[in-house]
């Protein structure tokens, strides 16, 4: 059901409240779940009618798709949690005055094994144009 775009940041970032991050949350840990679902993996939390609703935004915001999987509708996450983070490090850089310097504090902040990561794609990508 959840299919990832290509361009991550072709939808620019989506500002989600606490509930709707709580759903994602439930959505990326279990997979695609009925409004029903939702509630037990969020410990019977809020009422059926307030889940569905916030499903129904969600879904305009393009942050979840649904389709029937019988009699039910189930809802998806439209793009993965790392996507979501990514999105949210752009959004970060692009609040900034000054991106060069909130990269190079970025990488000063990351743990070694993370820098290693980075620097093994980017040596990667120094034969692309």
């Amino acid at each position: 059901m959840a299919t990832e775009r290509d361009d991550v940041f072709s939808r620019g970032p989506v500002r989600l409240g606490p509930l709707e991050g709580q759903i994602l949350d439930a959505l990326w840990s279990g997979g695609p779940a009925s409004v029903r679902e939702i509630i037990e993996r969020l410990g019977g939390g809020p009422a059926y009618t307030t889940i569905a609703t916030v499903l129904g935004n969600m879904r305009r915001k393009g942050v979840v798709e649904s389709g029937r999987k019988g009699r039910f509708v189930q809802y998806a996450a439209t793009y993965s949690r790392e996507v979501h983070a990514a999105r949210q490090m752009e959004e970060a850089l692009s609040a900034s005055d000054d991106r060069a310097a909130s990269i190079l504090h970025f990488v000063e902040a990351i743990e070694p094994t993370d820098l290693e990561l980075l620097r093994n794609y980017l040596d990667g990508r120094k034969d692309e144009p």
